[in-house]
């Protein structure tokens, strides 16, 4: 069976995309879509990713009218959240688990993102 590689992009819709992407680079090093061809797009390291459907009636994500939450991988929690923290952003952190460290914070337009720094397997 031919396999998909991984994901290639995440879309959703936005009340003001220009600065919810502008918020997303300043904040979590993503860039932005390239605007011609000699900009290459965000790349993001090799890692696990989690592919997982939840419940309808989760409360997993927070606010029950978001239908889906990002998480992004991070290499250092303590660095990320000082980061965050400094530019006056809210950040709760969880308690960690057996496959890392999570913590959760919303973007300006209360979508949910987890962050999450799994456990170095080196």
């Amino acid at each position: 069976m031919e396999k998909v590689l991984g994901i290639g992009g995440l879309f959703f819709r936005s009340k003001d995309p220009v600065a919810l992407a502008d918020w997303y680079r300043d904040h979590l090093g993503i860039d932005l879509v390239p605007q011609d061809f000699n900009t290459p797009p965000w790349q993001q390291e090799a890692g696990a990713t989690v592919f997982a459907p939840f419940a309808v009636d989760t409360d997993y994500f927070g606010n029950p009218d978001r239908a889906f939450m990002i998480n992004f991988r991070v290499a250092d929690m303590d660095a990320m959240i000082a980061q965050l923290n400094a530019a006056g952003l809210e950040v709760l952190e969880s308690d960690p688990m057996p496959i890392g460290r999570f913590a959760r914070l919303t973007d300006p337009e209360d979508n949910p993102i987890e962050l999450w720094e799994p456990v170095s397997t080196a």
